[in-house]
């Protein structure tokens, strides 16, 4: 499948190729991703969720360091991005999410997060630590530094229907 390319049009996203409007992700995970931004507060924390290739199901959590130790900015170390890319690469899959956390603003893209959005096909996952006891996580679809934000629709794929 191509890459698809999301427009926005007043408060309805409009997404083609095997780009959705919608991230749907496991419970487990976005746990998995808070206590992860909870743990390297006050530094951001940064990770991706891998999926099968042309899924857009993220079913593998990555956390990765911030190699830049910083409570305003993420960079994945050099190495770890490419072993990560390599594993993701042998295992058919690809980073259906990309994430990290803001420290101490809103959980929306910075201009330096949209700058070094390279993956048109990944959900861009942010969570602010600003707040001690409460959760603000949303996604966007971030191309050709159009940032568009999509709706996060958490689900319990431990519970069988």
């Amino acid at each position: 499948m191509i890459a698809g390319v999301c427009t926005a049009t007043g408060q309805v996203a409009k997404c083609h190729g095997n780009v959705n409007a919608v991230l749907t992700i496991d419970r487990a995970i976005v746990d998995a991703i808070l206590a992860h931004a909870r743990r390297d507060h006050p530094d951001e924390a940064c990770g991706v969720v891998a999926g099968p290739i042309d899924s857009d199901v993220p079913t593998r959590h990555i956390p990765m360091d911030n190699a830049a130790r910083s409570m305003t900015f993420y960079e994945f170390d050099s190495m770890e991005h490419l072993r990560v890319w390599r594993e993701m690469d042998d295992l058919d899959e690809e980073p259906v999410v990309i994430y990290h956390s803001h420290t101490a603003t809103e959980a929306y893209p910075s201009r330096t997060d949209v700058s070094f959005a390279g993956e048109p096909n990944a959900h861009y996952l942010l969570v602010s630590t600003r707040e001690p006891d409460s959760e603000e996580i949303r996604s966007f679809r971030i191309v050709d530094g159009v940032v568009t934000e999509e709706e996060v629709n958490i689900v319990d794929a431990t519970v069988k229907a």
